[in-house]
């Protein structure tokens, strides 16, 4: 039986909270407008009739033909609640046959380990042990998928990982006999695969969590006491084994070559302040004029990225002291979420980059060509369904340094600007947006090709909306109870981003492109608006102080 949401007080938290989510988007909205009016009307487009036909007929055509995966959960936070049921944690390859026993057997307080509270049949609160032995399979029950999946993303903002292993084991270990020689052995083999299992779900959606040494001594001794008993289980655990060595040795490779990255990128902006002249050689016009190309290394960057965020770093992104916690709260003693975070600085750095390139031309028509050229780079990002690299770069171009560039946008053809601008605006909770995505859900889900199912969600929107979500409801009840009926909408959001994740990009990869738009030295914000100021002099006094403070150091 699938668990399902019912209605609560929870919800009309959420609403209270959206209050101060639109605030939120107020100040997005002042970001991404800055100095609009510093922009020259034809940023309005000379051709607004036609543009305002473009708007439709561009908007319905990319509904079409873009290349989205799935759909953003929630059109606005009061909408939050009314999924009826929560998506299955996707299939996992390599388990043993397990359509045998892969039903959420209900239980009810009487029938099962008392603690847990239903409404309607749907599990809504529980005392943290109760929902522990909730996820301890036995030899007539197994946990739904979903209930493994939310307890085990939540249950890390109560107790550490490496402990809830240590409880399950024990669990296992007591409750199954498995240590026991005169144990039945019909009964541990009728056990054995579904404790495999529920090892095998863990290992392989949460493998970041297997990187503590404590987690790897209390699955080798499990795994130990289940592949003693029978040749199949010792192969079962085997390749779950090699299965998570794999997932981890990728990670520390990437974790490297991302580190590399940045100590170039890092030499290459030294050398850009040591001799500004001397190190500007190459722009990406004079690497790549093809707006599709660019935008296809972009999409290989985001995917690549987004493949190694796991789940449990946007509940650790936010995690806090337990009250009923007497340690530290559990991520205080590592790095809660480095690949979330180094995600967030690559939307930066295209920012960043996109200011860069088209503040650093010294001439007019140079600096305009390449505001064309990366418009059209942003309508193929939108186009193929990369929403963070469209967003990125609609905000390098509205950063200040560049908006105040009169001259260079007067000789601009800005009707495409407006329309990606439209799509992406944040007025009405980003309902452009987000109605984009919801159409392009049906698309994916007919999706024939790896094309057809990207969707790279503008990442700081989709981590906004799950912190509102954290904030609008409490995690543990007044009797003290996990409020579990939190956890369910939680893992709603985080489960569809999953979706998205393990999408593999079906472009081919251009080193020489890659290796720019990772490395290339950018300008910071003062860099960028001497440069503006050296390309087009300052207009009022403010300006004209702030270029002399600049070229003061």
């Amino acid at each position: 039986m699938t668990h399902k949401t019912p209605s609560s007080s929870c919800p009309t938290l959420i609403l209270f909270f959206s209050s101060f989510f639109f605030l939120f988007l107020s100040v997005v909205h002042l970001y991404i407008q800055i100095n609009s009016n510093h922009k020259p009307e034809t940023l309005k487009s000379p051709e607004e009739e036609k543009g305002v036909d473009c708007v439709q007929t561009i908007s319905q055509t990319n509904l079409l033909l873009s290349a989205f995966a799935t759909v953003s959960l929630f059109l606005c936070l009061s909408s939050l609640f009314a999924q009826d049921t929560m998506p299955q944690t996707p299939p996992f390859t390599g388990q043993l046959n397990t359509g045998s026993y892969n039903k959420n057997l209900y239980q009810t307080k009487e029938e099962g380990y008392p603690g847990l509270y239903y409404n309607d049949n749907n599990l809504v609160s529980g005392s943290l042990e109760a929902l522990i032995h909730h996820l301890v399979p036995t030899v007539d029950y197994y946990p739904d998928r979903t209930y493994i999946f939310t307890f085990l993303l939540s249950s890390r903002l109560f107790i550490h990982p490496y402990e809830l292993m240590s409880k399950v084991c024990h669990l296992c270990t007591e409750q199954q006999r498995l240590g026991d020689p005169q144990a039945d052995k019909v009964q541990v083999r009728k056990i054995a695969p579904k404790i495999l299992q529920l090892l095998t779900e863990w290992t392989e959606t949460f493998p970041y969590d297997f990187r503590d040494e404590r987690m790897m001594r209390s699955l080798k001794e499990l795994t130990h006491r289940l592949a003693s008993g029978d040749e199949i289980y010792r192969k079962a655990v085997s390749q779950m084994s090699q299965g998570l060595i794999r997932r981890l040795t990728v990670l520390s490779q990437y974790e490297e070559a991302l580190g590399k990255i940045n100590a170039t990128a890092a030499e290459r902006l030294t050398v850009l302040k040591a001799k500004p002249q001397a190190a500007i050689q190459r722009d990406l016009l004079s690497i790549c004029n093809d707006p599709f190309t660019v935008a296809q290394q972009l999409t290989h960057i985001e995917l690549e990225r987004l493949s190694y965020i796991g789940p449990e770093e946007f509940v650790q992104a936010f995690v806090q002291k337990d009250p009923l916690d007497n340690d530290k709260n559990c991520f205080s003693d590592h790095k809660k979420a480095s690949n979330l975070e180094a995600y967030v600085d690559w939307f930066n750095r295209l920012s960043y980059l996109v200011a860069t390139e088209i503040c650093m031309p010294g001439k007019k028509k140079h600096r305009a060509r390449v505001i064309e050229f990366f418009i059209d780079v942003a309508r193929e990002c939108f186009n193929i369904g990369n929403f963070n690299s469209l967003m990125a770069i609609i905000s390098g171009m509205n950063m200040s340094p560049v908006s105040r560039l009169k001259k260079t946008w007067s000789k601009v053809k800005t009707a495409k600007f407006d329309i990606l601008e439209h799509q992406m605006d944040p007025s009405s909770n980003f309902y452009n947006y987000r109605t984009a995505l919801r159409g392009a859900t049906q698309r994916s889900i007919t999706a024939n090709s790896s094309r057809e199912k990207i969707v790279i969600p503008f990442f700081s929107l989709l981590i906004k909306d799950i912190y509102f979500l954290n904030e609008g409801c409490a995690n543990r009840l007044q009797n003290g109870h996990i409020n579990f009926e939190k956890f369910w909408e939680l893992a709603k959001q985080v489960s569809e981003f999953m979706t998205w994740k393990k999408v593999e990009c079906p472009f081919e990869k251009d080193r020489k492109i890659l290796q720019y738009l990772l490395t290339a030295p950018v300008f910071t914000e003062d860099a960028l608006y001497l440069a503006s100021y050296e390309s087009e002099g300052p207009e009022n006094n403010m300006e004209k102080d702030r270029w002399k403070s600049l070229r003061c150091v």
